[in-house]
Parts: structure tokens; sequence; C-alpha cells
């Protein structure tokens, strides 16, 4: 580890900067904002809320807080320019919950070791939170005239679907969301690659979720004479059917052009079939190697279903008369939710198994083809002299989707760089950010800012 920190704080040397205060600060507040507890379930998001209230005040910012729930709170804060549409820079407060035993921290604890920072929500979005929460500090601390309003705002629930939070906004609030034109939230991401070239990825689109309940019915009784059908067995050989059916693979125009512009730096292996994706997913053992070596491209190019959740009989004697399961399906933004849906019950194939619909969200993309992500593309350019920067997919969902809806211009930009094969592990055990890396991000998200801002 020792080895990557020393290249990182090569690669990532410090620029000459006028942003005019401590890079200990950032990482100070970081460290705080990541120790208080906003795991979700049950959020506690309010707790978050009172960390960037005292800040506000001390800056002397004016800012508006609300409660869509006991303890699901919400804050945002509005510096007011000129008539260009605003601008929002968005982050959840929320965290997916940790299992202390499975971490080398305690994931609640902000610890810093061999130049990385762990802790639950390190990525996932508290440090985007405080990227933004610096670049908007900056614009009123430096009196910076604006040309547009821009608004910080973070939010409860978005681990859950963000319907404590954004969604909640959006529909309770609408008069936050007049007059704006552009948000930055999580998304993206970058990555030092083994030629020393930095890939850094936009989001501009994402799968949709397409949650479902399958439920299967049949004849109850006891556990010591099986019948030639249960609710269970009925569950099962439907849940075997669609493992063994994957939908076909598709190639939306965003996944193609990404694979296209990311091959030359990927591994010799994989660059002619990415370069060329419309052709190699026609091979079979292409996709199956895909998904093996990177189960995140894979996902890409077609839609798909994970078995998450299942339930049966509460007692190991009793052939129960129901039983459950719970999958996270994810469609491809150009695929029809309905047409989707049919191919699950086709592979179902069984009228006593009810298909009920948890969740489903509206296509979420928004073109690159904007003044912001040509003036990001160009500061980040300035910045690094060496670096592809791509309009990426994300096979996740984030709280964009609620924007997109609204004609809002969204864009997925974290710019924390990770050395080639340390990831962030978001969701998973030991989640990290190399301190230089997102002391960097800090300068460039506020040159981003700023730099489509200013007056």
């Amino acid at each position: 580890m020792k080895k990557v920190t020393s290249l990182v704080l090569v690669v990532f040397a410090l620029v000459s900067s006028s942003i005019g205060y401590s890079q200990n600060v950032p990482l100070e507040r970081l460290m705080e904002y990541l120790e208080i507890d906003t795991i979700n379930p049950p959020g506690n998001e309010s707790r978050g809320v009172t960390f960037f209230q005292r800040i506000f005040e001390e800056a002397g910012i004016d800012y508006e807080a609300v409660e869509s729930a006991p303890g699901r709170g919400n804050i945002w804060a509005r510096l007011e320019g000129g008539d260009e549409p605003a601008l929002v820079l968005l982050h959840h407060i929320d965290v997916v919950p940790a299992t202390r035993e499975y971490w080398d921290t305690d994931p609640l604890d902000a610890v810093i070791k061999d130049g990385m920072l762990y802790a639950r929500g390190t990525s996932d979005t508290k440090s985007l939170g405080i990227m933004h929460l610096e670049a908007f500090l900056y614009l009123h601390r430096n009196n910076i005239q604006l040309n547009r309003d821009v608004i910080f705002m973070a939010t409860a629930d978005e681990e859950a679907g963000g319907y404590f939070g954004a969604g909640w906004l959006i529909e309770n609030r609408p008069e936050i969301f007049e007059g704006v034109g552009y948000l930055l939230n999580e998304g993206g991401g970058a990555t030092l690659m083994d030629n020393d070239q930095i890939q850094l990825a936009i989001e501009v689109a994402q799968k949709r979720p397409y949650w479902l309940r399958l439920i299967a019915t049949d004849v109850p009784g006891h556990g010591s004479v099986p019948r030639p059908t249960s609710a269970t067995t009925r569950l099962i050989a439907a849940l075997n059917r669609i493992q063994l059916n994957p939908f076909e693979p598709h190639v939306t125009d965003t996944v193609r052009e990404m694979f296209a512009r990311m091959a030359p730096n990927m591994p010799l292996e994989w660059q002619d079939a990415l370069s060329n994706i419309d052709e190699a997913i026609q091979d079979p053992e292409f996709l199956r190697a895909l998904q093996a070596e990177n189960p995140s491209f894979h996902s890409l190019i077609r839609n798909t279903c994970s078995i998450t959740m299942l339930s049966g009989s509460e007692k190991i004697n009793v052939v129960s008369p129901e039983a459950s399961a719970e999958l996270d399906c994810r469609i491809l933004p150009d695929q029809d939710a309905e047409e989707f849906l049919n191919g699950i019950r086709e592979r179902i194939a069984d009228d006593q198994i009810e298909i009920e619909q948890i969740m489903l969200f509206s296509p979420a993309e928004s073109s690159a083809d904007t003044d912001l992500y040509s003036l990001m593309t160009r500061v980040i350019e300035e910045r690094y002299a060496s670096v592809n920067i791509v309009p990426s997919a994300m096979t996740g969902f984030t709280d964009s989707h609620f924007f997109r809806d609204l004609g809002i211009v969204s864009y997925g930009f974290d710019p924390v760089i990770y050395p080639y094969g340390v990831g962030a592990n978001v969701h998973g055990n030991n989640e990290r950010i190399p301190v230089e890396a997102f002391n960097q991000a800090v300068d460039l998200t506020i040159d981003v800012v700023r730099e489509f801002v200013e007056e």
C-alpha cells in the first residue's frame, strides 16, 4: 500500500492554487462528517443537517432545512446570482449499513492509514458533499460575482430510493428548483491507469431499477409429506429459469461510445472487443469472460436481474402456502419496461406466481453536448497533462433521475482519482478514499464550479 500511496503523491503533486485555505480544513470536515451516524435504515440524516447548519451559521450563509419524516433531514442553501440557469450541487447524507467484523477499522471511525481514509461513506457520498461544500463556501468567502444561482443541497434517503429526500423535495418544495438548469451529483469516477493516463468518467446515463417481487402460492401441508409441487418449489424453478435465460445483449449509444473511448487504456486482451462491442457481444465466450472479469461492464450491455431476497415457511416442518422472492432488475435506459416485464413472465411460465412491481424509474440520461460538460472537460484537461474524459453510463441509480425528469441536465462528477486496482469499495468492506486525491478533487471541484458560475 505504501508503494501506491507514494505513486499517488507523485502524480497528484500540488499545483499552485489561489483557493486560499488550508487543505487540512476539508479533510477535517470530511472526517467529522464521516463519524456522524447516518446509516440507512433508519437514516437519521438530521444529524448531518445539524453539521451543515453549524458551518453555514459560522459563515453567515442563509439556509433552509426540513424533515420529510422524523429524523429524515434535508438542507439547502442558495447563493444568488444572474439570470443563467441555476446550478445545484447535490449529495446524499445517508450511507448504507456496514458490518464491523468484516472491516479492518470501525466503519464509523474516520481512520487514515497508508494514505487512505477509511469509513463508511467516504466515497458514497460524504466526500462529494465536502467537495461541494468547499466550492460553495469559496464562492461566498471570495464574494464571487455569479452569473447564476448556486444551490448546495444535502438530502436524505438516496440509498433507499430518495423518497424522503430528493424525491420528497421535488414534490413538496418545487419552488426550490424553478430556474434550475444543471446539477452535479454522484456518479462517474476517475482512475490512474497503468500507462499513467487518468481515465475520468462523467456519468450521463444510468440503468433503470425495476424491482420486482414474485409471490408463489400452492397447497400447504406437513413437511413429512411432500407434494408434487409447492409454493417453494414453484418459486425455485421459476428463479432458476430466470437465472439460466439471461436477456439478450444490447448496446446503447452511450455505452458504445464509453467502451470505445476507454478501450485504449484497458488491458490488451480487452481492447479490440471493447472497440468493436457490437460485434463482440455476438460471441458467447466473450460474454462469459466479460461477466467473470468485469461484471460491471457486462451489466451495461444487457438487462439484468439479481435474486436478492427470499422468504418461505416460518417453520421447518411446515410446507408454506406462499413463498416469495425479490429481484433487483435493472433495464437499459432505451428499453421498454412493459416488454421487459413480459420477458420475465415468459421465463417464469407459471400462472401460480404473481409479479408485484416494487419500484420503477423513468429513463435517466443527459446529453454531453452542453456548456457545463464542455467546461468540465476543458478545466480537467488544463489541470492534468494526460487524461481521457469519457461520458459514461452506470449500472446503479442515483437521485439524478428525479432531476432529469424535470429536464435538468444532471452529471455524475466525482473527480477523486484512484490508482488502478485500488477501488473505493462502495457499499463494501473497508470503504476508503486516497487522502491526497481527495484534496486534489476539492481543488478541481472548486475550479469547475467557479469557472461555470463566475460572472
